[in-house]
């Protein structure tokens, strides 16, 4: 969107952020009748570092706010099946229809955060893009009233609103410029490298464990899949991120029906490589503020569940501010998000045995299912079903 330098004199709401989270909660907020401004320092539609995969929760959302369509429309494949394999286990299922959902899907970010934004814009969201956030206006009672906003290396001006929203990610500079504590750690962090190859065949989303390592398998856009590989953050930093190539094939090789998948797939772009980042679980609201998504909290992303995260968080959210609840936003979040953050934790530090990765999915799998539930009744009911 083209940055004019014309604003409101006033928005209801302030949006720092324009991906997943971000953008689903301006797009909802507008929806529901509230003047948003919604800001990225990005270009519209440009892509970021994700493992794609959306959970049932996420997709039941995206269905009922009329845009799941939009995803497949733009040649997102449907994930039917799905295989966990423990060394040479190999543990396979269906994806079952539940709540009106009878397939998965894993967007680029180029796909699914446009998608959302355009949703946002359409609802009437004032969005513009090249904008960053450089700190927080407050009134006489120190409640946030606005913003600083700044383009490249100009100046900055003021922009002011009933309530700011940090969805900026992990390294949010609302958060920062809130002073947001952070009241949870995670212990682990796993470091990973992601590409896109193609010419490997669609058999929906697989996961590979061996003691110490984990890798995956995600269909996604463009007939590519996404092929990621976990390690130990000591086995990253001394050799791997030197050549992110070698590196990801090399783990690959460890799970043999990955490497023959990739025998015959091709490389379509230089992998990308992400350290780690222990997760953390802050204060998500204060006077006049409040933050959603990776800002929010932010997990290993060994169990992909960021953007799923995000979504959900974003109807709660938007729930929350619309009804004047906001102190019910917090509450929500660490009822759903708690105990995920606490398994994820355990599954990214990489040291357990298969037997006990088992355990580990399968209490994980049950988190997710009481995740779906909540949703399904909360969402229809509004939050006083939390």
């Amino acid at each position: 969107m083209p940055l004019n330098g014309t604003f409101s004199k006033h928005y209801d709401a302030i949006v720092v952020g324009a991906r997943c989270a971000g953008a689903a909660t301006a797009m909802l907020l507008a929806r529901q009748g509230a003047r948003v401004l919604m800001i990225d320092s990005s270009a519209h539609g440009s892509d970021t570092l994700s493992t794609h995969a959306l959970m049932r929760g996420a997709v039941m959302q995206l269905g009922s706010w009329g845009v799941l369509d939009r995803i497949r429309h733009a040649g997102t494949p449907p994930i039917r099946t799905a295989a966990y394999l423990y060394g040479d286990e190999a543990i396979e299922f269906e994806i079952k229809p539940l709540h009106g959902v009878d397939a998965l899907y894993a967007p680029r970010r180029y796909v699914i955060d446009r998608v959302l934004a355009d949703a946002a814009i359409e609802a009437g969201v004032d969005a513009r893009y090249g904008l960053s956030c450089r700190g927080l206006l407050h009134g006489p009672d120190d409640r946030v009233r606005g913003i600083l906003a700044g383009a490249g290396g100009g100046g900055t001006f003021s922009v002011t609103g009933d309530i700011v929203i940090g969805a900026d990610g992990r390294r949010s500079s609302v958060a920062r410029f809130a002073d947001a504590e952070i009241q949870r750690h995670s212990r682990n962090a796993t470091s990973f490298v992601y590409g896109y190859f193609d010419g490997m065949e669609h058999r929906g989303n697989r996961s590979y464990f061996v003691p110490g390592l984990a890798a995956g398998v995600i269909p996604t856009n463009d007939g590519q899949t996404c092929v990621f590989v976990g390690v130990p953050r000591e086995r990253y930093l001394s050799g791997m991120r030197g050549s992110l190539e070698e590196g990801l094939l090399a783990v690959a090789a460890s799970f043999p029906e990955l490497r023959e998948a990739l025998a015959g797939a091709t490389l379509s772009s230089r992998p990308i490589g992400f350290p780690g980042q222990k997760g953390h679980m802050r204060r998500a609201t204060g006077p006049g503020w409040t933050l959603v998504g990776d800002a929010s909290h932010f997990k290993d992303p060994l169990t992909a569940h960021g953007m799923t995260d995000a979504l959900r968080d974003a109807e709660i959210l938007a729930r929350a501010i619309a009804g004047g609840t906001l102190d019910r936003y917090q509450e929500a979040r660490d009822v759903l998000a708690r105990e995920l953050f606490e398994v994820t934790d355990t599954i990214a530090s990489l040291s357990w045995s298969l037997e006990e990765l088992k355990t580990l999915h399968k209490r994980l799998n049950a988190v997710m299912k009481q995740e779906q539930e909540w949703m399904q009744s909360a969402f229809e009911r509004g939050l006083q079903a939390a």
